[in-house]
């Protein structure tokens, strides 16, 4: 058996590309999916004067606005079907998340397998047409609000807003389970990954014919370049990391036979939490610039000075800023970690089926280990995260050049990147382990 998994180790190369039909099926249907999503964020909502939005967005886009553009591709900007985004999915998904640590019934359907996990995503589907709806009706009142954006205001103009972007959301939220079924990687944040990925050309354009214009100079954008490799193989390594606990099994007998005590590892994973706390804690701190863009002048010289002085505290670069983004980001990590890992879940698990770890007492002790280990190794995470999302605010404060890629964003792009390329490394380990099978049968015969 070990010979074979050398053998099939060995052979694992880019020719297996041309005989895995099935992978490039996958492949195919993935980017076709993803080719349908781009067009769809050039589709602009009927109604709209597109000069005088332009305007608009470039007034408001400091804000938590121009967050969800970057992640929506450029569809806010746009004001496109997709304008949405996935993101109603993805706050959906972490309340009903959240939702099941507190609420008993939610928390007995998770326990139910996959029957409690389909109604669980029922749910989900539920509270992302809410949300949905929610958003859209804001953003359809905040267009009118608009001097000029919309050509015909009124109530016939809300409902039609309302109908396609949620119409919208709920076909990416279908597009994405069909990619992750039918294609490669996960559908959810291969369409994220696509909205980031798809405003890079031009932001490396921009940053080019800065450097052209000496508006920067050409060691710093080299220096850019040498650190952003540094940054993403950091990325790469920590995502990585884990901290192994061994498993010990006792040995059993079955009938006549008694077979002999197994050992296995817990992973742990150094950054559990994953790309949440940086969303979070960016969409809060983007909050009071959102609001404040909203508001006219003559609101802004009655009484909201104290939101023009909190904005421009909180304005990237800002120390106050840096210091509240990396309190946030901790605080979600620990926060995030506690949620979606139960120590006390893991230990009953392991005790159920005879598990142990070596010199800890099974039940409430190995959950205190559990624990114990976890909050160290989260501690060393939240650090790692803090540190990659203020190097672009640091720089941006440094140079006072603005970077497309945030650490929110670079978290979200490495680690998708990551994903992807192990599930197709696991789909051509599958295709040469058949077709090795395959030779040995026919060696059998022949034999």
């Amino acid at each position: 058996m070990a010979s074979a998994a050398e053998q099939l180790a060995s052979n694992l190369n880019f020719s297996a590309f041309a005989k895995a039909e099935e992978l490039k099926k996958r492949i195919w249907f993935t980017l076709g999916a993803l080719l349908v999503y781009r067009l769809g964020t050039y589709i602009p909502l009927p109604g709209i004067n597109p000069d005088a939005l332009a305007q608009a967005f470039g007034q408001a886009q400091s804000g938590i606005i121009g967050l969800f553009n970057m992640f929506s591709g450029g569809a806010v900007e746009r004001m496109a079907i997709f304008a949405l985004g996935i993101m109603p999915y993805i706050s959906a998904s972490i309340i009903v998340q959240l939702m099941t640590s507190v609420v008993p019934s939610l928390e007995q359907l998770k326990k139910e397998g996959e029957q409690g996990r389909k109604k669980i995503n029922q749910y989900t589907r539920y509270g992302t047409v809410l949300l949905a709806t929610f958003q859209a009706y804001g953003i359809a009142v905040g267009l009118e609000a608009g001097t000029g954006i919309v050509e015909d205001p009124g109530m016939f103009f809300r409902i039609a807003t309302v109908i396609t972007l949620v119409g919208g959301t709920m076909f990416l939220m279908w597009l994405g389970e069909q990619i992750t079924s039918r294609g490669i990687g996960n559908g959810i944040s291969l369409i994220i990954f696509a909205g980031i990925v798809a405003g890079l050309p031009s932001a490396v354009v921009s940053t080019l014919e800065l450097g052209r214009q000496g508006a920067l100079a050409t060691p710093i954008i080299l220096g850019i370049i040498l650190l952003a490799v540094v940054v993403i193989a950091v990325i790469v390594f920590m995502e990585r990391a884990q901290r192994r606990l061994l498993i010990q099994y006792p040995r059993r007998q079955q009938g006549n036979r008694m077979f002999e005590g197994q050992t296995s590892f817990l992973p742990l994973k150094l950054n559990t939490a994953g790309v949440i706390p940086p969303i979070f804690a960016s969409s809060l701190l983007l909050v009071p610039a959102t609001i404040s863009n909203f508001q006219t002048g003559e609101s802004t010289s009655t009484g909201m000075e104290w939101l023009t002085t909190i904005t421009a505290l909180l304005g990237h670069g800002q120390p106050a800023y840096m210091v509240l983004y990396a309190a946030l980001i901790i605080f979600f990590c620990f926060f995030y970690t506690a949620i979606v890992f139960n120590p006390t879940d893991t230990a009953d698990n392991l005790k159920k089926h005879g598990g142990f770890i070596p010199g800890i007492r099974p039940g409430e002790r190995t959950a205190q280990y559990i624990d114990y280990v976890l909050t160290r190794i989260t501690v060393v995470g939240a650090i790692y995260i803090t540190l990659v999302c203020l190097l672009p605010e640091f720089l941006i404060s440094a140079t006072g050049v603005p970077f497309y890629f945030g650490g929110t964003s670079l978290l979200i792009v490495v680690s998708v990147t990551m994903d992807t390329v192990s599930q197709v490394q696991g789909h051509l380990l599958a295709h040469q382990y058949e077709g090795l099978v395959k030779k040995t049968k026919l060696r059998g015969k022949r034999k």
